[in-house]
């Protein structure tokens, strides 16, 4: 049997290794949420910030839920291997900046403990859209939310991400410890903005000058993250031990495009991301927007229309010239919401996106990106939707996304047979629809009901819900994506 990959000593010739001496690395970042996504863009960034200029910014990982990915980094002193595909072939790079895992349902009190550490100097995270507890009604905490209901009853031992950041930042107030920085690495528009709302919100309910503190001493920047990373499949295994020569049940794969835009504040360092290609800026919320409406919304539509397509992944849906045609064509209705983005041309992003869609060696599913819908449509489809509408633009591929979107709601294949949402709100959603006949016209009237989701620019819009109504009545007879 294989040996693990535990340490940098005796890999194949064929793995890239970490370019820095890892003995010198100390615990900086606290990073929660240690997924595929992190693994395959924040880590490589601090990775590559580390052997660009040297410096000791070592990461420990939390996990808020599930034991799998930290036990096997732990077993694995921290060390994973990243699989760079393209058509051109794969790259496998151990990357090396990870120090160690924690699983918060484990040892609630140790992640505290972390959280409260001076050495800590940002908390960073990849946790969900879901995650957050977020009321997109109102903005602020969805009381509902069983963390977030969970951690105002008892605050001094949360189980939640905006629980756990409040109670650090408030064991560090009581002793004189600098705050760490929270930085959101989730796609969200305005990631950062939304993370201090809600933190400043909880602090509000449970310590009020609590709240002041953070609000006078705690920078919350936000981000703009891109590199599409499917979940990782025995071959990713495989292919991690082919080239390294170690067992690796931590191995990812992503494609070869990265980027990460960051504002630049925080309250106590941060590593040289810049060194390593990040673009730092004051303000990212024009680069965050395009992406979120042109890759993020783009990728939303083919999925959904994939799906119940019958096709597995992004790539094959990009086979289809008209599917492919349609996607271009949502970008650059996209492009028409956004205001100009520095140093990006418009044009050549879309073409770009196209050709990483494409490529045939990211094998991304349709049934993963379809995930978690009622967190994603918001940012990604309803608002540029309702902008558009606004001046003037008949919204039509926004009306197609938003018909696929509620045929895959349905939970039914053509066939008859059923499968998950996968979607927080799935309950909600299926007694919306259990009753009414299968029409697109009765489905969308019922689903834009959902309470908090479709904005009333969009639902009052007769012209406009009419479109998504005739579009998914199309789609509920013919799931062989008939061309729009």
């Amino acid at each position: 049997m294989t040996e693990r990959l535990q340490t940098l000593s005796g890999l194949a010739p064929t793995a890239k290794l970490p370019a820095y001496d890892r003995k010198q690395l100390k615990s900086g970042v606290l990073h929660l949420g240690p997924g595929a996504f992190f693994r395959a863009h924040f880590a490589p960034f601090t990775d590559a910030a580390l052997a660009a200029e040297g410096g000791d910014w070592g990461i420990e990982v939390a996990s808020l839920r599930t034991a799998d990915v930290a036990d096997h980094l732990n077993e694995q002193d921290g060390l994973y291997t990243m699989l760079i595909r393209d058509t051109s072939g794969t790259v496998a790079q151990v990357i090396g900046p990870i120090l160690r895992a924690h699983v918060a349902t484990r040892d609630p009190a140790g992640l505290l403990d972390r959280l409260e550490d001076p050495a800590i100097r940002i908390v960073s995270l990849t946790v969900t859209e879901k995650a957050y507890g977020m009321d997109t009604a109102t903005g602020g905490l969805d009381l509902n939310h069983a963390d977030v209901a969970a951690d105002l009853a008892n605050r001094h031992a949360p189980r939640g991400v905006i629980g756990y950041l409040v109670e650090g930042l408030s064991r560090r107030r009581a002793k004189g410890i600098a705050p760490f920085t929270p930085l959101s690495c989730d796609n969200l528009p305005s990631n950062g903005a939304v993370l201090k709302r809600l933190v400043l919100d909880f602090a509000e309910r449970v310590d009020p000058p609590l709240r002041r503190w953070i609000e006078e001493n705690v920078p919350f920047p936000s981000t703009m993250v891109d590199r599409i990373t499917p979940a990782s499949v025995e071959a990713t295994y495989q292919d991690a031990e082919r080239l390294t020569g170690r067992q690796d049940l931590a191995a990812i794969e992503t494609e070869p495009f990265t980027q990460w835009v960051i504002e630049d504040h925080f309250a106590n360092g941060r590593p040289a991301w810049d060194k390593a290609g990040a673009l730092m800026v004051t303000d990212v919320s024009a680069y965050e927007k395009m992406k979120l409406r042109m890759l993020n919304g783009a990728h939303s539509l083919l999925a959904y229309l994939g799906y119940i397509g019958g096709y597995e992944f992004i790539r094959d849906v990009m086979d289809d010239a008209a599917l492919a045609a349609l996607a271009y064509r949502h970008m650059h209705a996209a492009a028409r919401t956004l205001d100009a983005v520095p140093g990006i041309d418009l044009d050549d992003y879309a073409s770009e996106l196209i050709a990483r869609f494409a490529n045939k060696a990211i094998a991304h599913r349709t049934y993963q990106i379809a995930m978690d819908g009622t967190q994603k449509l918001p940012q990604r489809l309803l608002e540029p939707a309702s902008e558009a509408l606004a001046h003037g633009d008949r919204a039509e591929t926004y009306a197609i996304a938003v018909a696929a979107w509620m045929r895959y709601a349905v939970g039914e294949h053509g066939n008859g047979e059923r499968y998950e949402l996968r979607d927080p709100r799935a309950g909600e959603i299926a007694a919306l629809i259990a009753d009414v006949p299968r029409t697109g016209l009765a489905i969308s009237a019922a689903l834009f009901t959902l309470p908090g989701l479709f904005p009333a620019a969009l639902t009052g819009h007769r012209a406009w819900t009419q479109d998504v109504a005739d579009k998914l009545e199309i789609l509920i007879q013919d799931d062989r994506l008939p061309l729009f």
